[in-house]
């Protein structure tokens, strides 16, 4: 996604079964390669993830 990707909106390279199609590839951003999921971004569930995340966009306009 050139532009960005706003949080809850899913990314274009997932697949139906939630992994990257992307993963493991030369092609895969760089943003993406270094991200390392800690529990305070995830939560316990992926609904709890995706609220985090959106709240820290919108703090971080």
């Amino acid at each position: 996604m050139p532009h960005g990707k706003p949080a809850g909106i899913e990314c274009v390279q997932l697949l139906p079964d939630l992994r990257c199609a992307l993963f493991g590839r030369p092609e895969r951003p760089a943003f993406c390669a270094s991200l390392r999921p800690h529990e305070e971004m995830c939560g316990a569930s992926r609904e709890e993830a995706l609220a985090t995340l959106a709240a820290w966009e919108q703090a971080t306009k």
